[in-house]
């Protein structure tokens, strides 16, 4: 118990110092123009956010501290340095939005400008748009995550806020989430590989109601209307599809514009399109692997076998083989969904059991993280039967005191 009660002590401390920093980093954009000399004045802070979730050993409260200050906070940090959003923005976001846009896995949905000019008078000229076909063909050399829409296999669209999700789904999963932790009870009787799907299940399902939660949270505290964390991944037709249009859309959304974009447009001119657009994503997963290291790194302070790394270098080869496929062979033959989507599950499945969940069991983080459960459960049945017995003698009490009045009245004759 009061190991529990040191580690929320230190939870508390090692947030505190978040908001002061964050406080920092909203005057300091207020002081010194975007560039080099912010990058400097930012630095300080992005190593302190590295350094901040070593202070916590619960699986679950650092687990998510690092993935919202080390790696999302961060890496907004880097952009808002160089004067880009999502902390910088024409008119400026205010502190209460900064700081819940800096630290939380949530992006604000923004209204797609409008290609008219700004002369009320001036109509749009039609004829300088580019035909439709071009259009799609410069929006998928410009991102190659995103798949061109076909009719055999639909595109689909992203819900307008995550409140449009139903509750009833998040609550589903939560009980399935409770089922996962009394199956683990009798994990000895049952195959690894149906377990290790059991994992991989679990951690979707955690990830998507926490950053749900906590996307909820800001709309209500801030009245903000957010993209969406997820995007169905169960229905990815490909991995293309799955790691940029499904798969944890925040991370997606600050990688691009960190990484993917900008090595992109160093080496568009002397490469081409397609290397470029090679090298680009490679170097994409290539720092979510190390992110990833690090991210295992805090859970089970262990070092690294760099079987997670493996893991995304060999599917950003994967990807690069999609996007050559698409180029050469895409028009001409399409793959139906309902073959590709069972294939881009099994694939990503099985490698991740084969490299992804093997260190992490190793480290111990799911056996840890199901001993807090235990401990929270047992520690929440405490405290009901701690407020149940109150009760209980605030009623006894009550209904004992006109006796004991009426004892007194006696006695006073």
């Amino acid at each position: 118990m009061e190991l529990a009660e040191d580690e929320m002590g230190n939870f508390g401390k090692v947030w505190a110092l978040v908001i002061v920093s964050l406080s920092y980093c909203f005057i300091i954009g207020k002081i010194i123009p975007k560039g080099f000399r912010r990058l400097v004045a930012v630095l300080p802070i992005i190593s302190l956010f590295i350094a901040l979730p070593l202070n916590l050993t619960s699986i679950h409260l650092c687990g998510f501290t690092a993935f919202l200050i080390t790696w999302l906070a961060n890496f907004k940090l880097l952009l808002f340095a160089f004067g880009e959003p999502p902390l910088c923005s024409d008119p400026p976001i205010s502190f209460a939005h900064f700081l819940a846009v800096a630290c939380l896995p949530i992006k604000i949905q923004t209204a797609p400008k409008s290609k008219v000019g700004t002369n009320p008078d001036q109509e749009p000229q039609k004829k300088s748009y580019p035909p439709r076909k071009n259009l799609q063909k410069s929006q998928n050399n410009q991102n190659p995550y995103q798949k061109t829409p076909s009719k055999s296999c639909p595109s689909p669209k992203y819900p307008k806020n995550p409140s449009e999700k139903s509750l009833w789904n998040y609550i589903v999963k939560a009980i399935i989430v409770a089922l996962f932790l009394q199956i683990y009870d009798h994990s000895q009787q049952i195959p690894q590989m149906i377990l290790w799907i059991i994992y991989f299940l679990h951690m979707f399902f955690v990830l998507e109601i926490v950053s749900a939660s906590l996307a909820k949270l800001a709309t209500f505290f801030l009245g903000l209307q957010l993209e969406p964390q997820f995007n169905k991944p169960l229905l990815s037709t490909s991995l293309q599809d799955f790691w940029g249009r499904r798969w944890n859309l925040m991370v997606n959304s600050i990688i691009r514009p960190t990484v993917f974009q900008p090595i992109r447009d160093l080496t568009l001119r002397p490469l081409g399109p397609l290397l470029a657009t090679y090298l680009a994503v490679m170097a994409a997963f290539v720092v979510s692997a190390i992110m990833h290291e690090l991210m295992l790194f805090y859970l089970g302070r262990v070092m690294p076998t760099f079987e997670v790394t493996w893991f995304f270098l060999l599917h950003g080869v994967c990807v690069c083989l999609e996007v050559t496929v698409k180029v050469y062979v895409g028009k001409r033959w399409r793959v139906p969904w309902w073959i590709s989507c069972p294939a881009t599950l099994g694939w990503v499945v099985a490698t991740a059991c084969w490299l992804f969940l093997p260190p992490m069991l190793r480290a111990g983080v799911y056996t840890k993280g199901v001993h807090e459960y235990t401990a929270a459960g047992t520690s929440m049945r405490s405290l009901e039967l701690g407020i149940s017995n109150h009760w209980t003698q605030l009623v006894l009490i009550g209904t004992l005191l006109p006796f004991n009045r009426g004892d007194d009245d006696g006695k006073s004759f």
